[in-house]
């Protein structure tokens, strides 16, 4: 018997070490050079890696999400967002792949807004007004970084103080972005953020995913669910005009699982607003959970590759865009030619023009306070 016993044991040791070690081997990380900058910085790249095989890849330059790896309803593994291979092509691009948007995502009427009875002026560069905080934005600044980990998790959580008057903006902002991989397939954004001085804030991530993999074809025939009644409508240059107009009987009505590509042609003056010449989607949805962390506001899938996103937030919208404006000239990853309508994004976010619609929830910031975000990417297959 004590034989046994000592046989039994000896299993059971191994069995517990066998289990560490796979729980150990699941969830890891690693960071690396990912090259310099222009200017010789030096720029870091964080691969977080589950059991899955589902595979994040965080940069120091932008807070970028370069990639993100998610296996198919067979096993294949593939690459679902757009970006680049190098940082030279996040320096030079406009298209703000993956990047983390700040300090003030989607647009700003005139690039202006006012605090406490003073003006404040972001530079413009999208037309008439300012996109996703001025042309160096937070997607343009080398970030510092950190390795985090938890029990079900693996991470990065990135810093970045900007300072007073950075893009026009009052106020010196202390800003951390932790990115976490778990088990379940769930990419985790959380967001946090500090000022000194009244200032307006609207934080975001910028990734375009194409479920079928990135360059592999466009995104008319995934079908997305918004759980969102209503949107802001926009006028010509994109900026809402004040209403929280019903989706209901427009092109912006995605309540039910809808191939992106059923309207997106349709003639409707809200879809010629976001692409001239052939229609497109660039909305703000206002999303029926309204921050509620435990229900989901949209969900994507791909009846090709079997992948399915689904996604949770606690911001009161999400920009859904269609990638309007690639037009076949970007080569991103791997050498892929990136064309029009080959990704969309969901980008978590406070309503466009915030701080000039004195009905939308505020994005107002003020020292005492903590701005706090989370958004939650889960994926899953057939």
């Amino acid at each position: 018997m004590p034989h046994s016993r000592h046989l039994l044991s000896s299993l059971g040791l191994s069995l517990m070490m066998a289990s560490l070690g796979a729980q150990a081997a699941g969830l890891s990380s690693e960071h690396k050079p990912f090259g310099k900058t222009n200017d010789g910085t030096a720029i870091e790249q964080y691969v977080l890696r589950n059991s899955h095989g589902m595979q994040a890849t965080v940069i120091t330059y932008g807070g970028v999400l370069q990639s993100l790896i998610v296996p198919d309803k067979n096993g294949q593994l593939d690459d679902i967002v757009l970006g680049f291979d190098d940082v030279q092509g996040y320096q030079s691009g406009t298209a703000f792949f993956g990047a983390t948007i700040g300090r003030f995502g989607n647009r700003l009427a005139k690039g202006a807004f006012e605090l406490d009875g003073k003006r404040y002026q972001v530079p413009l560069n999208d037309g008439p007004n300012a996109l996703h905080g001025g042309a160096e934005g937070f997607d343009k600044r080398v970030w510092q970084a950190e390795p985090v980990k938890s029990k079900d998790s693996v991470g990065v959580t990135l810093s970045y103080l900007s300072k007073d008057g950075e893009m026009g903006f009052p106020g010196n902002l202390k800003t951390q972005v932790t990115y976490r991989l778990n088990d379940k397939n769930e990419l985790h954004i959380e967001y946090t953020a500090t000022t000194d001085k009244p200032t307006v804030l609207n934080l975001t991530n910028h990734s375009y995913f194409n479920l079928a993999g990135a360059g592999n074809g466009d995104i008319l025939n995934q079908l997305a669910t918004l759980h969102a009644s209503h949107y802001t409508p926009v006028n010509g240059t994109l900026i809402p005009t004040g209403e929280l107009a019903p989706v209901a009987g427009t092109p912006m009505d995605f309540l039910q699982p809808t191939a992106i590509g059923k309207h997106i042609k349709d003639d409707h003056p809200q879809l010629k607003f976001a692409e001239p010449k052939q229609g497109g989607f660039d909305f703000n949805w206002v999303l029926d959970a309204k921050g509620d962390l435990g229900k989901l506001a949209a969900e994507v899938h791909d009846p090709q590759s079997g992948r399915h996103l689904q996604l949770y937030t606690t911001e009161p919208g999400v920009q859904f865009y269609t990638s309007n404006f690639l037009d076949g000239s970007v080569k991103g990853k791997a050498g892929k030619t990136y064309n029009h309508w080959s990704a969309f994004t969901l980008e978590t976010q406070h309503y466009p023009d915030a701080p000039n619609q004195p009905n939308f929830p505020s994005t107002r910031l003020d020292p005492g306070q903590t701005y706090t975000q989370n958004t939650v990417f889960k994926f899953s297959t057939d």
